[in-house]
């Protein structure tokens, strides 16, 4: 059995560019054409294939985690979020900005390709800090994870 403290380091050296969507790529709520799937200790990870993106999606994420505070009823900003919050974050925060720019999936909420999408949003906004968080932090309060099946 492999300790978490080995799993973190190895983890840590496999995925220099860890993603920041990593949890909405593993539940199959958005998909990645830069995203890099690695299997560590019957576990998997998400790293980013360039740079670049990387740090720009990394602006993003922590945008939308400062935008989304009052809405997921967190006094201050946290390291560490609990799973569903994080989720709501990343998997919501997509979906706000898919709605933004026209590329909702009707039959099942998806965002196919989440570098796209990015790029997409700053050319229609002119820059990362300028996109419409109000509008997105709506989706973010709204999105709902599966359920627990009793």
């Amino acid at each position: 059995m492999l300790n978490e403290g080995a799993y973190e380091n190895i983890r840590r050296e496999i995925t220099r560019c860890d993603c920041p969507f990593e949890k909405a790529i593993l539940s199959t709520c958005c998909a990645c054409s830069l995203a890099r799937k690695h299997h560590v200790a019957e576990r998997e990870a998400v790293s980013c294939s360039a740079a670049p993106a990387h740090e720009t999606c990394r602006k993003l994420h922590d945008l939308l985690r400062e935008k989304a505070l009052f809405a997921l009823k967190l006094p201050h900003h946290q390291e560490k979020l609990p799973h569903a919050k994080e989720m709501k974050i990343q998997c919501g925060g997509l979906m706000g900005m898919a709605l933004m720019v026209g590329q909702p999936d009707i039959e099942r909420p998806f965002v196919r390709d989440v570098r796209a999408l990015v790029e997409q949003a700053i050319a229609n906004s002119g820059a990362i800090e300028t996109l419409p968080y109000s509008e997105i932090v709506k989706s973010i309060a709204a999105f709902e994870g599966r359920h627990r099946h009793q």
